[in-house]
């Protein structure tokens, strides 16, 4: 799934500026471009993490 998000984000040219994976937890977290949060968790779901 992680590869499948950043495959989207570089669709519609957002720049990755962050990547980190959890040891502890197996979630993802990528920050793209200076806003966009997304939390990808080890089931494969994903979700915005600053929706409102």
């Amino acid at each position: 799934m992680c590869v499948i998000v950043c495959q989207y984000l570089s669709n519609f040219y957002r720049e990755i500026q962050l990547f980190r994976f959890s040891d502890t937890t197996g979630n993802v977290f990528i920050l793209a471009g200076d806003e966009l949060q997304i939390l990808i968790f080890r089931d494969g779901t994903w979700r915005f993490v600053n929706e409102t």
